[in-house]
């Protein structure tokens, strides 16, 4: 690979490790694999309690944990200016030459971006959340979207359902919007019925491995646990997950006197979550609104027969034609689609009509690769070189393409934040700034 091609890419979003969950996954999975593809790869997010500064993962992944704290939802307060002379520093230091953020909720995303651009450097977003367009919150989201996306080279989606929610919510064109679904580290979610109740128990595990907020749908796993749990006396739950609607599925445990039958385990580790899955029979989904859920890829590639409300993406995820050969049973999102569908899928369990783990196994690892993200994100990388950088006064023609406020606040954003780092030019130079070194991967084995 020569050096025309070989980027330097700097993944930023206020969600990474040591939180768990779909973003964090897909930053950490995708920058391994560009890794491995001979790519330079650094990560950008805000500090976590002590994690201040700068870490190595595997194979050399170098961690800049900044020095802010998060604000609300672990975002940091949005300031656009006091995070200029930082990430400059860091993307001068590092040479990078793509800006790869992700997540629409993601402030730093956004600023890092912003800055990106300022400095020439092209940029790349993924969204992996899809939104509404008629609360308040929802349209304030989808303005500070489409004024980020408005100057940004390419972005990518992770279903066909989240492209129509972001072409909307940003107005964008088609052509400017690619699609690259998630993936699944197939190694670390092998199936293992060993660690499921024995077979001479009739006993059948549910699994539920999520959030537990609103947008989750905890208010229908609650509408459904006692009227399943009543039918089907063989029937346990393990949920794992935190969040404000613990304390609602607690009351419904207590009042039923089922705490011998719902288990509360918690926030589960990413090491620990293959044997949590593999413990069960069925997996179950409540989503109100999902983009693409990488729960349902895991658990199905552990052999888990799948319950999912039919919301967003996810009818693209796995076949469901209500066979018996089929891994996914999809609902409405509602309390009594949900109840039949599970009903549906205990009744399968108990007459023996089991996936063959290891056969869906093989599919999902075929289906799911994230090597294949890899190689197709790349594609948009080598795509976006031949594209020119934009200047200021472009970014302000594009701006005004937002509305007659949002552009004039966003040109005096970006005129203003010109003149810093004009300043900072002057005040900092960049030939004084040391560049890193680059260790390779080897040097980590």
């Amino acid at each position: 690979m020569n050096d025309v091609t070989k980027h330097r890419i700097c993944m930023v979003s206020d969600f990474f490790y040591p939180l768990i969950g779909g973003v964090e996954n897909h930053i950490y999975q995708l920058s391994q694999c560009l890794i491995q593809r001979d790519y330079k790869v650094i990560v950008v997010t805000h500090a976590y309690d002590d994690r201040v500064g700068v870490r190595y993962m595997m194979n050399g992944l170098k961690v800049y944990y900044l020095p802010y704290k998060p604000f609300y939802n672990n975002t940091i307060l949005p300031t656009v200016f006091s995070t200029i002379p930082l990430i400059r520093s860091i993307l001068l230091r590092e040479q990078i030459t793509i800006v790869h953020g992700h997540s629409s909720f993601s402030t730093l995303a956004h600023e890092t971006m912003h800055h990106a651009k300022t400095l020439g450097i092209r940029t790349v977003f993924t969204d992996h959340s899809l939104f509404g367009f008629a609360d308040l919150s929802s349209i304030l989201t989808n303005k500070v979207l489409q004024v980020s996306l408005v100057d940004c080279h390419h972005i990518i989606c992770v279903s066909h359902t989240c492209k129509e929610n972001t072409m909307l919510r940003a107005n964008l064109k088609s052509s400017k919007v690619s699609v690259i679904p998630n993936a699944v580290d197939s190694s670390a979610f092998t199936p293992d019925i060993s660690l499921r109740p024995s077979s001479s128990s009739d006993e059948i595990i549910i699994i539920v491995a999520s959030r537990l907020v609103y947008r989750k749908g905890i208010d229908l796993l609650i509408g459904i646990l006692p009227k399943i749990l009543r039918k089907y006396p063989n029937v346990k739950f393990r949920i794992a997950g935190n969040g404000p609607k613990e304390i609602d599925i607690r009351e419904v445990i207590e009042r039923e006197g089922t705490e011998d039958r719902v288990a509360l385990e918690g926030s589960v580790s990413h090491d620990k979550m293959r044997d949590f899955l593999n413990s069960g029979h069925i997996f179950l989904n409540t989503s109100l609104t999902e983009a693409f859920c990488m729960a349902i890829v895991e658990a199905a590639a552990c052999g888990l027969l799948v319950v999912s409300t039919k919301v967003g993406g996810i009818p693209e995820v796995l076949p469901s034609n209500d066979t018996q050969s089929d891994i996914m049973i999809l609902c409405e999102a509602n309390i009594n689609d949900v109840f039949i569908g599970l009903c549906n899928a205990i009744d399968r369990i108990q007459i023996g009509q089991i996936p063959n783990a290891y056969e869906w196994h093989n599919k999902i690892k075929n289906w799911y690769s994230w090597y294949w993200v890899a190689q197709n994100t790349e594609i948009v990388y080598n795509h976006i070189m031949f594209q020119k950088t934009i200047n200021l006064k472009e970014r302000i023609q594009k701006y005004k393409q937002c509305g007659f406020v949002s552009g004039f606040v966003m040109s005096f954003v970006a005129i203003i934040s010109y003149l810093i780092f004009l300043f900072l030019d002057y005040n900092q130079p960049r030939r004084l700034i040391d560049l890193s070194i680059d260790y390779s991967k080897e040097d980590f084995e």
